[in-house]
């Protein structure tokens, strides 16, 4: 086996097999290299690069892992396609069409549908994970949606609409956009609280987090954080949100009995979106311009460490 022929070389297959079966690991898609680098979160350290630019993905962004660990579902937005990887070879397993713009990528609640933002088409796309085929195409009435996420019970989906200013909300038993909530400008990163009673919103523009409850789908905050933020991650627990801030090279940190910033974190430069190890000990932050991610221990809010990774790194997925 060599790295022309598969995408990844022997030495890093046998790197990813000689894992602990409970290690988790951490996967970061590189829009700048064309690359997937692989964390183990236990030691914080690069164990694989999978496929080489040109070999599969050549901008990959958005990015889940299926609940086996078994395949990566990452957006190849030069490529307007969704790809299967298997997370053991390496190997493209499936191409799967995703019209026009592919970005934002999230999986639903119980592991069985991705759904994908189509910037360019103004829609949700909705892709069985079994079968790895697109079931459905819903159409926005909002403009331009780039990330899009699930409620904890999977009965709503929301996208945030960067050129209409506004967050979506898709009813998913009609399949059909409910309402359209006005932001405080240019909305990026969403996250629901673990009992779906609140919705955290990124306000690039802005320069803030707008807090929405479900019940009526209305704003009740709006949170100052910091220069051009975009990213949102929900604590496990649900006690504490992580806003990353683009111009500033910061994380806010959101108590959310307040809905007041309690502390403020440097990481490196332009951090985007991130992700949790189980149990939400440690965050990993994607820093697109550092080429680096940022472990940060949840229960100091302090950087552990600063892993190298590929070019303009987009996010991290965690299983």
């Amino acid at each position: 086996m060599n790295s022309s022929g598969s995408g990844i070389s022997l030495a890093m297959v046998l790197a990813l097999m000689a894992l602990p079966a409970l290690a988790q690991r951490a996967y970061v898609p590189n829009a700048g290299s064309g690359s997937i680098s692989v964390i183990d979160t236990d030691t914080d350290q690069v164990v694989a690069t999978l496929p080489a630019q040109g070999v599969s993905a050549q901008k990959p962004e958005g990015i889940a892992v299926d609940h086996s660990g078994s395949t990566l579902l990452v957006v190849d937005a030069a490529a307007d396609a969704v790809l299967a990887i298997d997370t053991q070879n390496g190997a493209l397993r499936k191409s799967i069409a995703a019209n026009k713009g592919p970005e934002g990528a999230q999986l639903s609640p119980d592991g069985k549908t991705l759904a994908v933002c189509a910037e360019d088409t103004n829609q949700v796309l909705l892709i069985d994970v079994a079968t790895l085929a697109q079931t459905r195409a819903i159409k926005l009435t909002g403009e331009n949606p780039e990330h899009c996420v699930f409620s904890p019970d999977g009965r709503w989906l929301l996208t945030s609409n960067e050129n209409s200013n506004d967050v979506e909300v898709v009813d998913l038993k009609k399949h059909k956009s409910l309402r359209r909530i006005a932001s405080a400008g240019h909305p990026r990163g969403m996250g629901f609280t673990p009992d779906g009673q609140r919705v955290y919103v990124a306000n690039e523009s802005a320069g803030s987090v707008q807090v929405i409850e479900t019940r009526h789908w209305k704003i009740i905050k709006t949170i100052t954080t910091g220069l051009r933020t975009a990213g949102i991650a929900v604590h496990p627990d649900g006690k504490q949100v992580y806003a990353a801030n683009g111009g500033a090279g910061t994380l806010s940190v959101i108590d959310t009995a307040s809905d007041e910033v309690v502390a403020t974190v440097e990481v490196g430069q332009r951090p985007w979106n991130m992700d949790f190890t189980k149990g939400g000990a440690k965050l990993y932050v994607a820093n697109g311009r550092s080429g680096t991610v940022s472990v940060v221990d949840t229960a100091t809010n302090k950087v552990l460490s600063s892993i190298e990774v590929g070019k303009q790194p987009w996010g991290v997925a965690i299983r």
